[in-house]
């Protein structure tokens, strides 16, 4: 592994999310509001919602959690039914897929341009 590459531990679920069409707004507001209910607990790592651009009403939310015992814990807990309760009404559709993260790429950028980059690349 180079020097960029970091042992990472972490174990990750992506959901995706097909947000019923007019209701896209909506959904970002309640998911930010709602989102202390996920990231207050003590075994999450951090949550990022992000919006496709080539799937219209299409998201995805990504979360780390130390270990997959203690995400299945929280997922079963009361507090994570009621987070879940709060964003159904906006979803059409969704999948969950869970992993485990083996490495992580830290950015090792040293110049601010495309073009400064390119030159240092030769």
């Amino acid at each position: 592994m180079s020097a960029a590459t970091q042992t990472y531990t972490a174990y990750r679920v992506m959901l995706r999310m097909e947000i019923n069409p007019g209701m896209e707004a909506d959904f970002e507001r309640v998911w930010t509001e709602v989102g202390d209910s996920v990231t207050s607990h003590p075994a999450n790592l951090g949550q990022w919602l992000s919006r496709s651009q080539d799937e219209e009403g299409v998201y995805y939310i990504v979360s780390d959690w130390v270990d997959e015992p203690r995400f299945r814990e929280f997922e079963l807990s009361d507090r994570h039914l009621d987070h879940r309760q709060k964003l159904h009404p906006y979803r059409s559709k969704g999948s969950m897929v869970t992993m485990n993260v083996v490495a992580h790429l830290a950015s090792s950028a040293t110049v601010k341009t495309h073009t400064e980059w390119e030159a240092a690349q030769a």
